[in-house]
């Protein structure tokens, strides 16, 4: 593993929303641990292409970050034909908080932002030179989107489009297209990794923020099932 940055830190476990949805077995509190000092990356395999799933962009969306916690259980002694990279909490501080922002900053507006922290998260998937992004959210009624969707664009990366096609008819999820990346506003993880020719997906689940409805997380893991399988995952 390794750390995005440590300005980021926090103590997950302190959301009770989180933990109590949780398996604390010693794979989950190693990463609960990890988290206290900043933002942590794990790594799965070393072959193929390489993929991120991430989650806690914002801290107050809980169902991807329990579900990215449960897959990384699922897929650590696994034998994968591709390398996944796993941003569960992007943001520990505002996860234990069960904030939306990061220092009063949307994380989801500022991937362009030289040195913010979503933007420290596009510097690593750079240097990582990371193939793919499936950045993982949940939304509730009465924002945006509001629904269960798949966020993508068709220029400059069009297997966005594609990508987002796949999971929709798996699990069912609308997709929300795009004609170019940032089109609509500037600053997602999504849409700078698009612009840059990686391919990414906002994958949203409907749940009220700062809370953890039923079926939710089932709803996020099956969302992230679906990305992957989509690489032959």
């Amino acid at each position: 593993m390794a750390y995005i940055t440590d300005f980021s830190r926090g103590y997950v476990s302190k959301n009770k929303n989180i933990l109590n949805h949780l398996e604390l077995n010693k794979l989950t509190q190693f990463i609960l641990e990890k988290s206290i000092f900043g933002t942590p990356v794990f790594k799965l395999g070393n072959r193929g292409s390489k993929i991120l799933i991430l989650s806690g962009i914002h801290g107050n969306e809980l169902p991807p970050q329990i579900a990215s916690i449960k897959l990384l259980n699922e897929l650590i002694d696994k034998d994968l034909n591709h390398t996944l990279f796993f941003i569960p909490f992007a943001s520990p501080k505002s996860t234990m908080n069960n904030e939306r922002t990061f220092n009063s900053m949307d994380l989801n507006r500022s991937a362009h932002i030289k040195d913010s922290l979503s933007n420290l998260i596009i510097q690593m998937i750079e240097e990582e030179e990371i193939d793919f992004v499936g950045d993982f959210h949940s939304t509730a009624y009465n924002s945006n989107p509001g629904f269960e969707s798949i966020f993508s664009s068709k220029s400059p990366s069009p297997e966005s489009f594609l990508i987002a096609n796949y999971i929709s008819r798996d699990v069912g999820s609308e997709v929300i297209s795009f004609d170019f990346a940032g089109a609509s506003y500037k600053g997602a993880i999504e849409d700078v990794s698009n612009l840059k020719g990686i391919p990414a997906v906002t994958c949203e689940v409907l749940c009220p923020f700062a809370n953890v409805a039923r079926g939710t997380v089932e709803k996020s893991f099956s969302q992230m099932k679906s990305f992957l399988a989509y690489f032959g995952i």
